[in-house]
């Protein structure tokens, strides 16, 4: 779902890390310490081979994703999502998977949602399926009222986003409004569709899935067209494939970045050591401390919270991410700032990376 997140301001070593860790312990919390077992997701690692990859041998790993990354590209999507298709079906298996992303533009100026959204078209063992994303100018999470003021409007311009994707992708995909947040839904009952990202205005992406392999590369397309003239950022990923499978999507148009994602198991104490490895572009994360706001905020509505360690170009920095904010926006930075020990602010991630 989206999320309220936060994070300080300037670079911090890791011994400042820690420190923060302690600061959190002396209010009661129970954060990781430096020896504890942590799960630390890597992004946007740039390799020039799968080989490199071996350079995180010293740690166990998992979730292992390949991305090729175009940026400023301006080709055809339908030929670049079906040569990544054409080579998908030779190396296909219970555990790969591939998808191509690219944005698509609303044809509508709205006030409360980006003109830019993003769909996905890919490729699981036995079914293909397309995913379309829309990105709101404003966080709301579920159950907040504080965007009720201007709901209808929030729900009108959510339907229209989806409407728009629908039509230009032929799906038989109804929208209603329901318990005051826009529902998707299929009369057809037996076709696999999911609904996620949801905020306090119902959801903020659906996933079609279809047992033709073929059935949605032509109507992705043209979701994709309506994002011309404008250059894109394009992307695929590729998990489960072998190496010499690999090889052969690398030279699908070769001049793509490539970059990896994965989970690494380590110990806090190893991420400056991890960090180092995924240098310069690379970054990671890593859980500090989970906790109930309401143990520090007891007159509140309860919220969850994460306190992450976030990684990049040798330096660290902490967020904290929270499913709905307890206090005011003022309040919440003053609170967070006596909790973390360093000033911060407010934050929310992009919802395509």
């Amino acid at each position: 779902m989206r999320e309220h997140r936060w994070e300080t301001t300037f670079p911090l070593t890791f011994n400042q890390v820690l420190a923060v860790g302690e600061r959190l312990a002396s209010l009661g919390l129970k954060p990781a310490v430096a020896t504890k077992d942590v799960i630390c997701y890597v992004e946007e690692w740039t390799v020039e081979s799968p080989e490199d990859f071996d350079q995180l041998d010293a740690w166990s790993t998992e979730d292992m994703t390949l991305i090729h990354v175009r940026e400023g590209w301006r080709g055809d999507f339908f030929l670049l999502a079906g040569a990544y298709h054409t080579i998908y079906q030779r190396h296909q298996d219970v555990g790969t998977y591939c998808s191509v992303s690219h944005p698509w533009r609303i044809r509508e100026a709205l006030q409360l949602h980006d003109q830019r959204s993003m769909l996905w078209v890919g490729f699981r063992h036995a079914h293909s399926f397309v995913r379309v994303r829309i990105q709101t100018r404003e966080v709301f999470t579920p159950g907040e009222t504080c965007g009720d003021r201007e709901r209808m409007r929030w729900l009108d311009e959510r339907r229209a986003a989806f409407l728009e994707a629908i039509a230009v992708l032929e799906l038989p995909i109804e929208t209603h409004v329901e318990k005051d947040a826009v529902a998707l839904c299929l009369p057809d009952t037996t076709i696999p569709f999911f609904c996620s990202w949801p905020d306090a205005f119902g959801p903020c992406q659906f996933e079609y899935n279809t047992s033709d392999a073929f059935e949605l590369l032509v109507p992705a397309s043209k979701l994709a067209a309506t994002f011309a003239p404008e250059p894109a950022g394009v992307r695929a990923y590729l998990t489960g494939f072998s190496e010499e499978a690999l090889t052969e999507f690398q030279a699908i148009e070769p001049g793509a970045r490539i970059a990896y994602r994965c989970s690494v198991h380590c110990s806090l104490n190893d991420l400056p050591a991890v960090l180092e490895v995924i240098q310069p572009d690379g970054r990671l994360y890593a859980t500090l401390c989970e906790f109930q706001t309401q143990l520090l905020l007891p007159e509140s509505d309860d919220a969850s919270a994460i306190i992450g360690v976030v990684g990049f170009n040798g330096q660290f920095q902490i967020e904290a991410r929270l499913n709905r904010a307890p206090l005011d926006a003022d309040a919440m930075v003053e609170w967070m700032e006596r909790l973390i020990g360093h000033p911060v602010i407010y934050a929310p991630l992009p919802a395509f990376i």
